[in-house]
């Protein structure tokens, strides 16, 4: 475990080392919606023209489980056009997920279940600001490695399309 944390630290400090340009962030803060394979909201607070944090707090409910999220992540947002950004970060979270009571298909019944889940994120993604608006999309993928729950890397499934209102 301790390798894969090497490896995620060495290749966060290489993504940091390219600082050639401000995404110029245009609000001190935006809060919106976030879809995808969790649904929530999220915040975001700016520190610097080209610097970020992001809160996230997203449930995803399916036949068989509940999962319940909090997501914290620094961002560097860099710029493509005026409008156009690209941005990425890391961050951790912490939550639970709630496994369902369910009967299997030979009659045996298996309890409800819980655990906490621990994990370190990263995030990618583009943002688009809608000129004349406050308003900006967002599209990002967001791996995490999970500590508690299963100790596993989840790529796929992680995406997501935010709308904020910037304030």
């Amino acid at each position: 475990m301790n390798h894969i944390l090497r490896s995620f630290l060495f290749v966060a400090i290489l993504l940091f080392v390219g600082k050639d340009g401000f995404a110029q962030l245009d609000s001190q803060h935006a809060v919106g919606a976030r879809f995808g394979s969790a649904t929530g909201i999220n915040y975001r607070y700016t520190l610097s023209p080209d610097r970020a944090v992001e809160a996230i707090m997203s449930i995803q409910s399916n036949s068989r489980s509940n999962r319940f999220r909090l997501v914290g992540l620094y961002q560097y947002h860099k710029p493509i056009n005026d409008d156009f950004s690209w941005y990425y970060g890391f961050g951790g979270s912490v939550g639970s997920y709630k496994y369902k009571a369910f009967t299997t298909a030979e009659g045996e019944r298996v309890p409800a279940d819980s655990e906490v889940s621990l994990s370190i994120d990263g995030v990618i993604g583009a943002e688009y600001r809608i000129p004349t608006t406050p308003l900006s999309l967002s599209l990002d993928l967001k791996p995490y490695f999970d500590f508690l729950q299963e100790s596993s890397i989840r790529l796929i499934d992680p995406f997501g399309f935010s709308i904020r209102y910037k304030f």
